[in-house]
């Protein structure tokens, strides 16, 4: 079982994605994003996604009843079905789904958001939350029937709410309940950069204990991936690939090893780049 989890940048290579896995012989259940689109589409609504940062420094989209209208249209709608279609004309027969269809993605909305404004620290309530649970029995009759579950948010909180979820989390989830052997998380560079600026320095791989540091010392939305990336790392720790979903084969590459490899302790090769 393979989780492979599609950026949401404008330079994806979605149908070089859809031809690799067409291609590997093995299920597969597809999470993407649709930052690109979304964006897009706010701009040609006049719309502009409304971003806080927590007191501790993670960074998120506030998610209001616009901004939910605003993912169904972008990630269930555009991003979703414009995925699909790529699959479906390259031989996989999907479904896309969003975390709502069939509660497939059950979260918990949360409590509050704490952030610190003019001096004080006050509260944001919106409609977010942590995903909990995969529905695996219908996740599960899909494989069987042939087909390739795609999915994105929203997902559904503990009334069946449409709730605004991070990606990374929900994979975790997904990695967790269906006891996937591999995840490839496929990005707009080619792995993890020691140097941001520098496409050069791309690790070989990359060991919890560097992670936990990265975290610590990250700001902003890269924050709450690393904290999901610690997350699948702690748990049952499948093979993780970080790879370029920019490339002309980025499934097939990601799984030959080209790319950045998680490892959960300090199995990492110690400041192995490639290059």
């Amino acid at each position: 079982m393979i989780i492979v989890k599609i950026g949401g940048g404008k330079s994806i290579n979605v149908q070089g994605i859809a031809r690799d896995l067409a291609g590997i012989g093995e299920q597969a259940v597809v999470v993407h994003g649709a930052n690109a689109v979304r964006d897009d589409l706010a701009a040609t609504l006049g719309r502009v996604p409304r971003v806080v940062t927590s007191a501790s420094g993670v960074a998120s989209v506030f998610s209001d009843q616009a901004a939910i209208d605003l993912l169904l249209m972008a990630y269930a709608g555009a991003r979703n079905k414009r995925i699909v279609e790529a699959m479906q004309q390259a031989g996989v027969d999907a479904v896309g789904l969003c975390g709502l269809d069939g509660r497939v993605v059950q979260g918990r909305r949360n409590r509050g958001i704490r952030v610190e404004a003019g001096g004080r620290t006050c509260i944001l309530h919106d409609l977010s939350g942590k995903p909990q649970s995969a529905n695996v029995a219908l996740l599960r009759a899909l494989l069987a029937l042939g087909h390739t579950p795609v999915l994105t948010v929203p997902i559904a909180d503990e009334t069946g709410a449409a709730i605004n979820a991070e990606n990374d989390d929900i994979v975790a989830v997904l990695a967790r309940d269906l006891e996937a052997d591999t995840v490839v998380q496929l990005i707009e560079a080619p792995g993890m950069l020691r140097d941001p600026a520098d496409p050069a320095s791309v690790l070989a791989s990359l060991g919890l204990e560097e992670v936990a540091r990265w975290e610590a010392a990250a700001g902003g939305r890269f924050k709450r991936k690393l904290m999901a990336l610690r997350r699948l790392l702690e748990g049952r720790a499948p093979r993780i690939v970080i790879a370029d979903g920019r490339a002309e084969h980025p499934l097939g590459d990601a799984l030959a090893g080209i790319g950045t490899e998680v490892l959960p302790s300090a199995l990492a090769r110690a400041g192995g780049e490639h290059g």
